[in-house]
């Protein structure tokens, strides 16, 4: 007989897997080949993750924008996809992912040195808040069937994770056969010659906007963890190392396995 808490999970799943049909999952999973390669039994954990992940959070569809089942999944699966081995329970603390249908403009006010305050207006494709939701543009969702290093869940979930730790500052909490002297080493390394790669001009397949800051070198390279493996494991195959031990995940063996990457 289960215990209590195996039968709600049990019973909280089976509810989750009636809600989506298998032709849904199967439509997404072929045009994901972000998510290719897994063996069965990662592929189930991963689906299930999914549904879970669709019955604890509220999506949010703003400003016209209607969301289906298929649209759902696609932001379920690519946000489960870090915590595949780590569990929901890093994305506990807040409930809404709020989705727009394309860019938003959120309205920051700042107050300067001299006093004066000053209102920015600038487009986004995706935000996290430390403490609330995370946002999305459908429309760069959409982009996520790409693997061209740029994927705007992966970014802003894993901004999530390093909130973990307090305020986003690229170290999120790590696993207690990981050391955070290696990861603050590593890590520290890679952004300052990233950063001298961006000013000096050169073309860099990694999104240069991993040079903002720790916290955005973190998402952007999560991103290019899961999307161009091959890349970052040779240009910093330290990081790479690191952020494997961290998802508990080697993204490269397994889109080659898929034929997804040479």
């Amino acid at each position: 007989m289960l215990n209590p808490a195996k039968w709600w999970h049990h019973w909280t799943l089976e509810r989750a897997r009636r809600a989506i049909e298998p032709e849904t999952w199967e439509k997404v999973y072929r045009q994901l080949p972000l998510i290719w390669g897994f063996a069965p039994e990662e592929e189930r954990r991963l689906y299930d993750l999914a549904l879970l992940f669709l019955r604890r959070k509220s999506l949010e569809p703003v400003s016209g924008i209607v969301l289906d089942d298929e649209m759902r999944l696609v932001i379920a699966i690519q946000a489960c996809l870090p915590i595949l081995h780590l569990g929901l329970d890093w994305y506990d603390g807040w409930v809404a992912v709020i989705i727009y249908p394309d860019e938003f403009v959120p309205e920051r006010e700042w107050v300067d040195d001299s006093g004066v305050v000053w209102v920015a207006h600038v487009p986004h494709t995706g935000e996290a808040w430390q403490r609330g939701p995370v946002i999305l543009s459908w429309s760069d969702v959409e982009g996520g069937d790409y693997l061209d290093g740029v994927n705007v869940v992966l970014h802003e979930f894993a901004h999530k994770l390093d909130f973990r730790n307090g305020a986003a500052n690229g170290h999120p909490p790590l696993h207690p056969d990981m050391s955070s002297a290696r990861w603050a080493k590593v890590f520290g390394q890679a952004f300052a010659s990233f950063r001298a790669r961006v000013r000096s001009g050169e073309e860099l397949e990694i999104d240069p906007y991993a040079a903002a800051s720790p916290a955005e070198f973190f998402a952007v390279l999560t991103e290019s963890f899961f999307e161009l493996p091959d890349v970052l494991s040779v240009e910093y195959p330290e990081v790479y190392e690191q952020l494997g031990a961290f998802y508990r995940q080697d993204p490269l063996a397994r889109l080659r396995s898929a034929g997804v990457l040479p």
